[in-house]
């Protein structure tokens, strides 16, 4: 199989707050993802950013008197550290906050304004008198203009999926100050997006979409393509748009940019990289963004339109998931149902997420659960009482009977089973089926269980060594396989497992045996997760 140039994208964590298990499910997803197709020798590059602009940013420097810029580095080095500890295998994590993103901020705004793409207008915007500050969408909530849900943000309803401009809102609500806002007028750029209706269409029904949120983008698509303001007026952090003083870029036309500028940061630090290659218009390499439901219509709509009118390539698909709810309910800082990344790791180790995340994930936009009492049973019963036990309980007799050594014969019909086991694997693998590539697992973990069962070494042991010795070997073998196929999923296992048996696990060989191969002493590779340990995490 002929491997492939990737590149791979993670939505970008905005900077005014720690990383969430929320946030956790699409870093976990692409991860794995990301794993396998190095594991298949793909040539892929996985890479992210912090989101570190906007007004939210600015107030919340402001409220704690520190800088902006002071702030975003603090909680940038925080971000990284939580990721690396989940074992999320960035290639290159950046900020948007940086010459890069301004640089390509600045050349895709001139390009798009070169092309005709780019008008001036005069808007109404909401203003807080009390702040004297014009409020951005974030921090204005009102009834939606559409289905009329009440408490909705500024430019989304998260009811109906809707977008519209803060004005249409019902009932406007300053978030700061809790007053209704007043109307003023400034002058604003505005990206004319209809000028692109054909080339959007096409490029929406080339296949870049899953069939399951194809129909809602057309929706939005056909109901008409409005122009979109890309202007923030001053105070607001971020960059300014050229010539001029008091008008900044929308933090969510830079903020996609950071895709950019990110992997032009990284080829600066990789000469063999070719940053060109990778972002012209034809370029035959393959751009992938892993995104949350909840922004579509930016990465489906805005996103590659500005990329054609900038003469960059467009994705070649967007990867879409659901959001993440714990024992059943929204994640809530007052509900005590909010946990940050930091705070599970204090209690449970970064693999039983990453594997419980796995057993959820599909290639759909479903909400994903984190029930807590579901994930001690599920990592318990399955890692530890059927994946581990393989391996527990055959080892005893490689290492006190065979001096550590694997025998030189196993039955290569059951070992095959094993091995042709990956076709369908790698097929789940490379749709992102996750909890489907789990189930093959669980279902040769109760083979080999139920293998060591029927041939009971710990009683053929004392009659037939030279069996008990072939018993065991094909058990460690069988055990093998099943790491290989887990490893992209569990990386902290798999390293515990790599030491354990003396061998990296790696595909290239997976047709070969261990035979006449030394492993190390066994210890124990995977924890339990107990009670205490679920009531600590939530605790408030």
């Amino acid at each position: 199989m002929q491997s492939k140039k990737i590149l791979v994208t993670c939505a970008l964590p905005y900077a005014n707050g720690p990383i969430h298990l929320g946030h956790m499910l699409e870093h976990i997803q692409a991860d794995i993802w990301v794993r396998y197709r190095r594991m298949c020798g793909d040539e892929i590059y996985f890479i992210s950013a912090d989101d570190a602009h906007g007004t939210p940013i600015m107030l919340k420097a402001k409220a704690s008197n520190i800088q902006p810029e002071r702030m975003i580095n603090k909680i940038f080095t925080q971000h990284i550290k939580d990721l690396k500890n989940f074992y999320i295998s960035y290639d290159n994590y950046h900020t948007t906050h940086s010459q890069e993103n301004y640089f390509f901020s600045k050349l895709i705004f001139n390009r798009l304004k070169k092309n005709k793409l780019i008008k001036k207008k005069i808007v109404d915007q909401l203003y807080d008198k009390k702040y004297n500050i014009f409020l951005p969408d974030r921090l204005v909530q009102g009834t939606c203009p559409f289905c009329y849900s009440i408490k909705q943000n500024g430019d989304h309803c998260n009811n109906c999926g809707r977008n519209y401009e803060s004005i249409a809102l019902i009932k406007p609500i300053s978030i700061l100050s809790g007053t209704i806002p007043i109307i003023r007028k400034s002058e604003h750029y505005f990206f004319i997006l209809n000028k692109l209706f054909n080339i959007l269409k096409t490029w929406i029904m080339s296949g870049v979409l899953e069939d399951i949120v194809i129909n809602k983008v057309l929706e939005w698509f056909n109901a008409s393509l409005k122009s979109w303001d890309i202007t923030r007026d001053k105070p607001y952090f971020g960059f300014n748009i050229p010539n001029t003083t008091d008008k900044y870029f929308y933090v969510w036309l830079d903020a996609p940019i950071g895709y950019i500028s990110t992997f032009y940061n990284f080829c600066s630090k990789n000469k063999k990289l070719c940053f060109y290659e990778w972002w012209k218009t034809n370029s035959i390499t393959e751009l992938y963004h892993f995104i949350g439901k909840d922004i579509i219509y930016f990465h489906s709509l805005f996103w590659p339109a500005i990329l054609e009118g900038s003469y960059f390539r467009k994705p070649t698909k967007l990867f879409i998931h659901g959001h993440v709810t714990l024992n059943g309910y929204k994640m809530s800082k007052s509900q005590g149902t909010f946990i940050t990344a930091k705070k599970w790791l204090q209690y449970i180790n970064a693999d039983s997420l990453r594997y419980y995340y796995a057993t959820k994930i599909s290639n759909n936009i479903d909400d994903i659960d984190l029930n807590l009492n579901d994930i001690a049973y599920k990592v318990n019963s399955d890692i530890v009482n059927k994946i581990v036990n393989i391996a527990s309980r055959t080892s005893y007799f490689i290492n006190n009977y065979f001096y550590n050594t694997i025998s030189k014969y196993i039955d290569m019909k059951i070992y095959l089973q094993f091995v042709n086991s990956s076709q369908i694997i790698h097929t789940y693998f490379i749709q992102r089926q996750f909890s489907h590539v789990i189930q093959e697992i669980l279902c040769l973990a109760d083979i080999a269980n139920k293998y060591i069962d029927t041939h009971k070494p710990w009683i053929t042991i004392k009659k037939n060594q030279h069996l008990t010795h072939n018993i065991c070997s094909l058990a460690i073998n069988m055990f093998r396989i099943i790491m290989i196929y887990i490893k992209p999923i569990m990386p902290d296992l798999s390293k515990k497992t790599e030491i354990f048996l003396n061998t990296i696990l790696s595909f290239k060989d997976i047709h070969i045996p261990l035979l006449n191969h030394q492993i190390n002493k066994f210890v124990v590779l995977f924890e339990r997760i107990d009670e205490n340990q679920i009531k600590n995490i939530i605790s408030k």
